[in-house]
Protein backbone atom coordinates (compact mmCIF):
# COMPACT_ATOMS: atom_id res chain seq x y z
CA UNK A 1 0.00 0.00 0.00
CA UNK A 2 1.40 3.48 -0.69
CA UNK A 3 0.35 6.94 0.48
CA UNK A 4 1.44 10.30 -0.17
CA UNK A 5 1.49 14.08 1.77
CA UNK A 6 2.27 17.24 0.59
CA UNK A 7 2.66 20.01 3.22
CA UNK A 8 4.10 23.94 3.40
CA UNK A 9 6.87 24.43 5.68
CA UNK A 10 4.81 28.11 6.23
CA UNK A 11 1.94 26.31 7.74
CA UNK A 12 4.07 24.31 9.83
CA UNK A 13 6.08 27.59 11.02
CA UNK A 14 2.91 29.29 11.49
CA UNK A 15 1.91 26.76 13.98
CA UNK A 16 4.55 26.28 15.98
CA UNK A 17 5.00 30.20 16.15
CA UNK A 18 1.24 30.33 17.16
CA UNK A 19 1.31 26.94 19.60
CA UNK A 20 4.72 26.71 20.02
CA UNK A 21 5.12 22.57 22.17
CA UNK A 22 1.45 22.48 22.37
CA UNK A 23 1.48 22.57 18.56
CA UNK A 24 4.41 19.95 18.54
CA UNK A 25 3.57 17.31 20.97
CA UNK A 26 -0.32 17.00 19.29
CA UNK A 27 1.68 14.98 16.75
CA UNK A 28 5.22 13.79 18.20
CA UNK A 29 6.50 11.95 20.62
CA UNK A 30 9.18 13.59 22.63
CA UNK A 31 11.95 11.91 20.63
CA UNK A 32 10.70 13.13 17.85
CA UNK A 33 10.21 16.52 19.24
CA UNK A 34 14.44 16.25 19.78
CA UNK A 35 15.49 14.92 16.34
CA UNK A 36 13.25 18.01 14.69
CA UNK A 37 15.94 20.63 16.89
CA UNK A 38 19.52 21.88 15.66
CA UNK A 39 21.00 23.55 18.67
CA UNK A 40 17.01 24.11 20.31
CA UNK A 41 15.93 25.67 17.55
CA UNK A 42 13.00 24.02 15.45
CA UNK A 43 14.11 22.57 12.31
CA UNK A 44 10.94 23.04 10.60
CA UNK A 45 11.62 21.47 7.61
CA UNK A 46 12.04 18.50 9.48
CA UNK A 47 8.72 19.01 11.55
CA UNK A 48 7.07 19.47 8.28
CA UNK A 49 8.73 16.01 6.71
CA UNK A 50 7.85 14.45 9.87
CA UNK A 51 4.31 15.55 9.40
CA UNK A 52 3.94 14.40 5.83
CA UNK A 53 5.10 10.83 7.22
CA UNK A 54 2.89 10.62 9.50
CA UNK A 55 0.06 11.77 7.11
CA UNK A 56 1.47 9.31 4.37
CA UNK A 57 1.31 6.13 6.60
CA UNK A 58 -2.43 6.72 7.51
CA UNK A 59 -3.45 7.57 3.71
CA UNK A 60 -1.21 4.51 2.85
CA UNK A 61 -3.21 1.72 5.39
CA UNK A 62 -6.37 3.28 4.69
CA UNK A 63 -7.99 5.09 7.61
CA UNK A 64 -6.50 8.93 7.66
CA UNK A 65 -5.52 10.14 11.13
CA UNK A 66 -8.56 9.50 13.55
CA UNK A 67 -10.22 6.76 15.58
CA UNK A 68 -8.48 3.73 13.66
CA UNK A 69 -4.85 5.34 14.11
CA UNK A 70 -3.30 8.27 15.60
CA UNK A 71 -0.32 11.14 14.87
CA UNK A 72 1.15 9.14 18.26
CA UNK A 73 0.57 5.59 17.06
CA UNK A 74 3.08 6.25 14.55
CA UNK A 75 6.60 6.46 15.28
CA UNK A 76 9.47 7.90 13.51
CA UNK A 77 13.32 8.01 13.54
CA UNK A 78 16.12 8.63 11.56
CA UNK A 79 19.10 5.32 11.21
CA UNK A 80 22.77 5.69 11.39
CA UNK A 81 22.76 7.61 7.73
CA UNK A 82 20.10 9.66 8.49
CA UNK A 83 17.49 8.09 6.70
CA UNK A 84 14.06 8.09 8.30
CA UNK A 85 12.55 5.00 9.71
CA UNK A 86 9.08 4.52 10.90
CA UNK A 87 6.89 2.02 12.74
CA UNK A 88 3.75 1.61 14.54
CA UNK A 89 2.78 1.24 18.36
CA UNK A 90 3.08 -2.83 18.44
CA UNK A 91 -0.93 -3.04 19.10
CA UNK A 92 -1.11 -0.96 15.67
CA UNK A 93 1.01 -3.29 13.80
CA UNK A 94 -0.78 -6.00 14.81
CA UNK A 95 -4.19 -4.63 14.38
CA UNK A 96 -2.76 -3.46 10.92
CA UNK A 97 -0.77 -6.49 10.12
CA UNK A 98 2.35 -4.47 9.34
CA UNK A 99 5.35 -6.05 8.14
CA UNK A 100 7.17 -3.41 7.30
CA UNK A 101 7.26 0.43 6.54
CA UNK A 102 9.92 2.28 3.86
CA UNK A 103 9.86 6.22 4.18
CA UNK A 104 11.34 8.52 1.54
CA UNK A 105 10.45 12.87 2.79
CA UNK A 106 11.76 15.49 0.65
CA UNK A 107 11.93 18.79 0.81
CA UNK A 108 11.71 21.77 -2.00
CA UNK A 109 11.44 25.38 -1.74
CA UNK A 110 8.20 25.90 0.72
CA UNK A 111 6.87 22.03 0.71
CA UNK A 112 7.72 19.12 2.73
CA UNK A 113 6.86 15.99 0.72
CA UNK A 114 6.56 12.18 1.72
CA UNK A 115 5.90 8.64 0.40
CA UNK A 116 4.84 5.51 2.24
CA UNK A 117 5.29 1.96 1.16
CA UNK A 118 3.76 -0.32 3.83
CA UNK A 119 4.06 -4.18 3.53
CA UNK A 120 1.34 -6.11 5.05
CA UNK A 121 1.98 -9.76 6.13
CA UNK A 122 0.00 -11.96 4.25
CA UNK A 123 -2.09 -13.65 6.30
CA UNK A 124 -3.54 -9.77 6.54
CA UNK A 125 -3.71 -9.36 2.76
CA UNK A 126 -5.37 -12.55 2.19
CA UNK A 127 -8.20 -12.11 5.28
CA UNK A 128 -8.84 -8.07 3.46
CA UNK A 129 -9.47 -10.00 0.11
CA UNK A 130 -11.88 -12.72 2.15
CA UNK A 131 -13.84 -9.63 3.54
CA UNK A 132 -14.14 -7.65 0.20
CA UNK A 133 -15.43 -10.99 -1.40
CA UNK A 134 -12.62 -11.02 -3.77
CA UNK A 135 -11.16 -14.56 -3.10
Amino acid sequence: MIGIDVISIDRIRSSCDRFGSKFLSRFLSSSEIQLCHNQDQPNFQRIAGFWASKEAISKALGVGIGGDLGFLDICLSKDSKGRPQACLISSKSDLFGIESIHLSITHDQNLAIATALIVQKSSKIQAHILKEGKL
